[in-house]
């Protein structure tokens, strides 16, 4: 069984990933069909705000879900 910091060091470079992407998204192709699933997300999100999650939370929960 793996330690919790054993974990989190094999999600760093996920999280290393995403941050790289996220800073070039403009290199990053987008699909007609995932503008349109991003345009639903958003307008669930506008009518009930409470139905989202933070990334902090996100994280939160990967990491406890996969640090067993």
């Amino acid at each position: 069984m793996e330690s919790v910091g054993a974990q989190a060091e094999k999600l760093q470079p996920i999280e290393d990933l995403w941050d790289d992407l996220g800073a070039a998204q403009e290199t990053v192709p987008v699909h007609d069909w995932q503008e349109r699933e991003l345009a639903r997300r958003k307008a669930n999100l506008l009518k009930n705000p409470a139905s989202g999650l933070s990334w902090e939370d996100v994280k939160r929960d990967v990491r406890a879900r996969y640090a067993r």
